[in-house]
């Protein structure tokens, strides 16, 4: 039996989600990829095919700003969830569904949700 590595079990649990998941018009999807470096996110509409807003923690965030406790990317990870969801707001989108890509949700991507609930999204 070949031992698959982490980015292939990560592919496979993504591939596993997304069957399952599929964003619209009224309930796009949000999308989050994190790298070493940096973190994006997307809301999509599946329906068209189309990117409705997207955010990256190199281009869009301050990391010097405000995100309570939290520090490092961490910190960034909120930040880039309540500008994903201030973008959202300004496009009339409230409610999504939160893809997280195969990636576990505890640290960066669960700080990343939190900042987006915070901003006003609903999942």
């Amino acid at each position: 039996m070949k031992k698959l590595t982490k980015e292939q079990q990560r592919k496979r649990r993504r591939v596993r989600s997304r069957a399952r998941m599929n964003g619209t018009a009224d309930c796009p999807r949000l999308s989050v990829h994190r790298s070493l470096g940096s973190m994006s996110a997307q809301i999509i509409n599946d329906v068209d095919g189309k990117t409705i807003v997207s955010v990256n923690s190199k281009k869009d965030v301050d990391a010097k700003a405000d995100a309570g406790e939290r520090k490092g990317k961490t910190a960034v990870g909120f930040l880039l969830g309540k500008k994903i969801a201030e973008k959202a707001k300004e496009a009339n989108v409230t409610k999504i569904v939160f893809d997280r890509s195969g990636y576990a949700y505890q640290g960066r991507v669960q700080a990343l949700a939190d900042g987006a609930r915070e901003g006003g999204l609903q999942f």
